[in-house]
């Protein structure tokens, strides 16, 4: 098995910082490491030329291109639309349009119907600029719907993905935890990136949402939940886990030996 990680812009020879630690513990662990040029081969250019260091045989895994993982697989868990059916128990109840058109956006919320909720597109909300870009107090309002998609749309520029999604709005007591699993297994529980210092609750019921996991037969997935105001673990997000981020806090080498271990048949 090999780990592939995006290269330092300043020395292409090394692991871009981010992703220093979880190389440090994959060679550790006795597995090769690789860098790419990422912004290479986000900008299209040169293919051969960024991937020129990576050599060896077996499957390969990218933090941050996929080999393990197939560019199907990959969208169906990066995207809202591709795992929302299989996790609708468990997560908020969504409607969602393909594009930007306010007409499908005015369709989207009546089909839902009244009532507060969150805006985002298929793989990411703007919950940062939260009462700008993402909370929405009533569905019913098509004119402030309208007015915080116009303000996603302008923060997410190039980067909005397949078209709005409206979630009925949930109220949580809890900071999200983020759960990596690995062929339908939960193999780490931890902070979320963006709260870091704030732990899980040793009390998180997984057992609910780990069938539902395992069911859509992906093999490297990241599922952050939160505990919703009546108790209950609700699930926040599912992403594909070669673009989820570790948190600072969270030490690399579980999470490795887990990935790079030999896939189950």
């Amino acid at each position: 098995m090999i780990l592939i990680v995006p290269a330092n812009p300043l020395r292409p020879r090394r692991p871009d910082e981010h992703f220093t630690a979880e190389a440090e513990a994959a060679r550790a662990a006795g597995f090769q490491v690789a860098v790419v040029d990422h912004d290479a081969l986000a900008r299209g250019g040169d293919v051969h030329r960024a991937e020129a260091s990576v050599s060896g045989s077996g499957a390969a895994v990218y933090r941050g291109v996929v080999w393990r993982t197939s560019g199907e697989q990959y969208r169906r868990a990066h995207e809202l639309p591709g795992w929302y059916a299989a996790l609708a128990a468990a997560t908020s109840v969504s409607v969602w349009t393909q594009g930007s058109d306010q007409a499908d956006l005015d369709h989207a919320r009546v089909e839902l119907g009244a009532g507060p909720a969150v805006l985002r597109d298929y793989t990411k909300s703007m919950k940062h600029y939260w009462n700008d870009a993402a909370f929405i107090p009533e569905l019913g309002d098509a004119v402030a719907v309208w007015r915080v998609a116009i303000r996603s749309l302008e923060l997410r520029e190039d980067d909005f993905v397949g078209g709005f999604v409206l979630r009925r709005f949930e109220r949580f007591t809890s900071a999200e935890v983020r759960t990596w699993w690995v062929n339908g297994d939960c193999v780490l529980i931890g902070p979320h990136p963006d709260t870091p210092n704030d732990c899980p609750s040793a009390e998180i019921d997984l057992e609910p949402v780990a069938p539902m996991v395992a069911g859509l037969g992906l093999p490297f997935v990241t599922v952050d939940l939160a505990l919703r105001a009546d108790g209950v673990w609700r699930v926040i997000e599912l992403g594909d886990g070669q673009v989820s981020d570790l948190p600072t806090t969270v030490e690399p080498e579980g999470m490795i030996a887990a990935l790079l271990g030999p896939p189950r048949p």
